[in-house]
């Protein structure tokens, strides 16, 4: 009756778990996507959405974290203060464990460029900063060249007729950092937070 009634006032406890594929014996092999499209609350929140790892198979992807890359190497450990500082040059990024047997990488590249505004340099609607920089930090060489070529096709169908160009910088990942725990999945656990109106399908 109690825990009940905790229900009833404070809703169901929030489950970290329905956001990552459970892993068992047959386990697929997986890779590493990362991406940096604004407010990183955002970026986590629309990939999930989309492609939620349960019910079991899901929709290709894992797990997500939100953390900070791209930034000063020399910078350890960097934090959400020095990182919003823009003294880092770190990016606010999402690091996505996909299974390529059920999702591409092209796919995951084409639905970055969908679910933000790549054309804003440094910035994503009222964020502004190098942290919120729009960018796809490369695991392999063949992830490059999809990127590269997934931009190309992107560009020349959805924005060069309206005579926008891509601002989006495609580099090699370098350290990633996780963020503080408190960022990881906010936007499922606080539902009414903050989120950039970016972050929406744009086609």
């Amino acid at each position: 009756m109690l825990s009940r009634l905790k229900s009833l006032m404070f809703g169901a406890p929030f489950d970290a778990g329905t956001y990552t594929a459970p892993m068992s014996a047959g386990a697929p092999v997986t890779e590493i996507a990362t991406f940096a499209s604004g407010c990183f609350w955002g970026t986590q929140h629309i990939f999930l959405k989309h492609f939620p790892p349960t019910p079991a198979p899901g929709k290709g992807i894992v797990r997500t974290t939100v953390g900070y890359t791209g930034g000063n190497p020399l910078v350890k450990n960097p934090d959400y203060k020095s990182v919003c500082s823009g003294a880092t040059d770190h990016a606010e990024a999402v690091r996505i464990e996909f299974d390529p047997q059920v999702i591409g990488y092209a796919e995951l590249v084409e639905f970055f460029y969908r679910s933000h505004d790549p054309t804003t340099l440094n910035r994503q609607g009222a964020d502004t900063g190098t942290q919120y920089r729009s960018a796809v930090f490369t695991n392999s060489e063949e992830q490059m060249e999809i990127a590269q070529r997934v931009t190309k096709e992107v560009q020349a169908k959805h924005f060069t007729p309206k005579k926008r160009t891509i601002r989006t910088e495609i580099v090699p990942a370098g350290q990633w950092w996780d963020a503080e725990a408190y960022h990881q999945l906010y936007l499922f656990k606080n539902p009414g937070g903050y989120q950039c109106a970016t972050h929406r399908l744009w086609w």
